[in-house]
């Protein structure tokens, strides 16, 4: 009897528990159930806020200059495409655009200015031949007008890197000279340099954590940048790497050669005023000094003439 009563007692307490487990699951299913569907209730209303707090130009604009640039892309030429994407690069590779985006404002642009110009033809009443003619100025207006302002941002953003490159160069020889590794004397640089220069300096430092070599991520360095001063100091540093050769007297005689280097740009630069200063004195202070010296004497001449006439 005995033993049948703990035969009976364990089979209860496995019924028991086969029991709580059932329930246990059953009530982890009708969570999970609820979950779900207050996820159902909630996500379209959080995305639909996240939609609404972007503004609506971008909302609207964005979808559209991708698919408008889709289509441009296969009517562009592929060495168009490719130059537009070496100026981005070059402008610093802006978030969010590429090349198709750009060809897409081209071809807005030349719509845009394109019915701009037929509507200021019909408002002044020009023949169909001028509004051909004022239509298509504005066409090739707006085609190239996106580009110019590219190239110029980029043009800008390369200055600035050439700029700040000498003292960046004298930073990071002091640094090297002082103990500093090159790695942590390339941070301490692009801490200290800031702007564009800094800001491919950070990036040459995460490319190399993330595994990339030195000269490997020097190199990419030199493709981004259109400085040939830039382009020589990661050649030298390349060189060295392999080589083996003192990086601290590599960076001083390239902080040497850059220092010389602008020097020579800042006395080009002066040996252009004369010339640049031609036209403004020619258009604008001539005509105003000849009217403040002659202007008397034209008067005098003037009514000297009348009081010896006839009848004057």
């Amino acid at each position: 009897m005995g033993q049948v009563g703990i035969f009976l007692a364990f089979g209860a307490m496995l019924l028991a528990f086969i029991a709580l487990q059932d329930f246990v699951l059953e009530r982890r299913q009708v969570f999970k159930a609820l979950r779900s569907v207050r996820a159902i209730e909630l996500t379209p209303t959080d995305v639909r806020k996240r939609e609404l707090a972007v503004p609506f130009l971008q909302r609207a604009l964005i979808p559209g200059l991708r698919r408008f640039g889709k289509v441009s892309r296969r009517m562009t030429p592929a060495s168009v495409t490719e130059r537009l994407a070496k100026d981005l690069v070059y402008a610093g590779s802006p978030v969010g655009w590429d090349a198709e985006r750009v060809l897409a404002m081209k071809l807005l642009a030349v719509g845009v200015l394109a019915g701009f110009a037929v509507l200021l033809s019909r408002l002044a009443g020009f023949t169909p031949f001028r509004t051909l003619i004022f239509a298509g100025l504005f066409a090739f207006v707006g085609w190239y007008m996106p580009e110019w302002i590219l190239r110029s941002k980029a043009g800008q953003r390369q200055h600035l890197m050439q700029r700040a490159l000498p003292d960046a160069l004298d930073l990071l020889s002091i640094t090297v000279e002082a103990g500093l590794g090159f790695d942590a004397a390339v941070a301490r640089v692009a801490r200290q340099s800031g702007g564009p220069l800094g800001e491919e300096l950070h990036r040459v430092l995460q490319e190399m954590q993330i595994g990339k070599s030195r000269s490997d991520a020097l190199r990419d360095l030199a493709d981004r940048t259109s400085i040939p001063e830039l382009k020589s100091f990661v050649l030298a540093m390349v060189q060295a790497d392999i080589f083996g050769i003192s990086v601290a007297k590599v960076l001083q005689v390239q902080a040497r050669e850059m220092r010389l280097k602008r020097r020579q740009r800042a006395e080009e630069q002066a040996q252009k005023v004369p010339v640049k200063i031609v036209f403004p004195l020619i258009l604008c202070i001539f005509p105003s000094l000849f009217i403040v010296l002659l202007g008397p004497a034209v008067i005098t001449i003037y009514e000297n003439i009348l009081s010896h006439t006839p009848g004057g």
